[in-house]
């Protein structure tokens, strides 16, 4: 997919804060609806063709760094549907998820929020693609802690006016 045109090439600043405020809510209501297990509500932010992604990172020389990421296709951490998403989530609804059994403790942190660009297509498809960064911290139990840290690069879309 292309990118037609930089989000900030011809508008003004307002209007940019404003697309900016409205990805970080977006961004926010996520974090607060998984760290609140509100499972079913956040997997309703998503739209039906959505491609949940998550490579495995590799080390790599640096002339192969274009090779750091696995891509589609290729192993990956994540690689899922809407439907495999919802099938996650009734999962953990039914409680014979026993790795979740008592629940973890999160906090997803995002923060480096920037919109690259955005794409209105031939059927006027609103759809802004953004980077940020994460930190998702997690405690289990009395003493488990774990912490993840990394970036992530979104296509969001704008459906009925709402991001």
């Amino acid at each position: 997919m292309t990118i037609d045109q930089d989000v900030t090439a011809g508008t003004d600043l307002l209007s940019e804060m404003l697309v900016h405020f409205e990805v970080e809510r977006l961004y926010f209501l996520e974090a607060a609806l998984l760290d609140a297990h509100k499972y079913d509500e956040w997997i309703q932010l998503f739209t039906d063709d959505v491609h949940y992604f998550m490579p495995i990172r590799r080390t790599r020389s640096k002339r192969e760094l274009d090779q750091e990421f696995t891509q589609p296709g290729e192993m990956a951490w994540f690689d899922d549907t809407k439907m495999i998403l919802q099938g996650r989530v009734a999962k953990i609804a039914t409680g014979t998820a026993w790795a979740e059994d008592p629940p973890s403790r999160t906090r997803h942190l995002i923060t480096n929020i920037r919109v690259v660009g955005n794409r209105i297509d031939e059927d006027l498809v609103d759809e802004l693609h953004v980077e940020s960064n994460f930190h998702l911290y997690r405690t289990r139990l009395k003493s488990e802690e774990q912490s993840w840290i990394g970036s992530r690069q979104d296509v969001l879309r704008r459906v009925e006016g709402k991001l």
